[in-house]
């Protein structure tokens, strides 16, 4: 059976030239995504037909390649597995109802059955890849998916949230440790049906204070870690807390995974110097300078590049491609990583 190189760099192999894939690869600047989404209607009903977001997670590939498929779904899934009903308001994004800065968790009532769709799409996704493409899994982490459930939308600054946590930290932790546990079963169901890696997305990691940040990020991202681990051992885990900044070094030692991911802020020099010899580390170009194209993409992908040489690395961008990425620049950056072999 051919290797996987992404599954390789996991488990701490450097090679030649490092395999990729990118957030969100599967999505709204593909004009196949495009046209699937229209004959479909809306995201979640894209998400819960289990053809078609396999269709969805497969386009990237058939189109580049990539070395790594990651599963088309949503983060907001787990809050709605946990009782919360979830749509998505045009042009607005996600909505959660009811709003547990209004309501107790108690009031809602588990409905784990609303993930099967999701095993679905694994199970045919994983039918179909490449022999060499590795599949990945995901989830949101608890402090992210918490914003969410709180606050009943996105917000700036999840100024709602991260005032509960402080007034009312035991109901706020309760909230957590419900997201903890179903992701733990969320992820394990999904290796049960064919992924072989996970990343764990907390997009809103960067507004929590240090202390805040151990608390509500670092020690619950363990927890899952630990949990998975116990009922699938094989699975390799991403961590990708975006904003971190400063506090990577201590969620890539305290959380256990096997790979962190870097958003663009991050100085990929000051990460190989900080975090663990030889963790492998995923990342980390701008999204907007593939969106640029031509010599500045060249050069923000070779500083990528010549500072994580020494390490094993997955290249990523630092955080999801944009909907008016040009294709001809996504193949441009294939070209240039794949040459990138010593």
């Amino acid at each position: 059976m051919p290797s996987k190189p992404l599954l390789d760099v996991l488990s701490g192999k450097r090679v030649d030239a490092p395999p990729m894939w990118l957030m969100r690869q599967a999505g709204r600047y593909l004009p196949e995504y495009r046209a699937l989404r229209a004959e479909k209607g809306g995201f979640l009903e894209l998400v819960n037909d289990s053809e078609a977001a396999a269709e969805v997670t497969l386009q990237p590939i058939r189109r580049f390649g990539f070395d790594g498929a990651i599963l088309f779904s949503d983060i907001l899934v787990v809050p709605h597995a946990l009782g919360q009903d979830l749509w998505f308001e045009a042009g607005e994004g996600p909505r959660l109802a009811p709003k547990l800065v209004d309501h107790a968790l108690e009031s809602l009532t588990a409905a784990p059955e609303r993930l099967n769709p999701v095993y679905g799409t694994v199970r045919r996704v994983a039918a179909a890849l490449p022999a060499q493409t590795a599949f990945l899994g995901f989830a949101g982490s608890p402090w992210t998916n918490a914003t969410y459930m709180v606050a009943g939308q996105g917000s700036r600054d999840q100024s709602e949230t991260r005032r509960m946590a402080y007034a009312d930290p035991g109901a706020f932790g309760a909230i957590i440790d419900a997201i903890v546990a179903m992701s733990i079963d969320y992820l394990a169901k999904q290796v049960e049906a064919g992924v072989e890696a996970v990343q764990l997305f907390d997009s809103w990691a960067g507004s929590l204070s240090p202390a805040q940040f151990e608390r509500w990020v670092i020690a619950p991202n363990a927890a899952i870690v630990a949990g998975l681990r116990a009922r699938c051992p094989q699975v390799r885990i991403i961590g990708f807390p975006k904003g971190a900044g400063g506090k990577l070094a201590a969620y890539a030692r305290e959380t256990g995974v096997d790979a962190i991911g870097l958003d663009e802020t991050v100085d990929p020099v000051w990460a190989h110097r900080e975090l663990p010899a030889g963790l492998p580390v995923q990342g980390n170009l701008d999204p907007l300078a593939l969106i640029a194209g031509g010599t500045e993409l060249e050069a923000a992908v070779r500083r990528v590049l010549d500072a994580l040489s020494d390490r094993p690395h997955i290249f990523n961008l630092g955080h999801g491609i944009q909907q008016d990425t040009p294709i001809a620049h996504v193949e441009q950056l294939i070209g240039i990583v794949r040459g990138a072999a010593k």
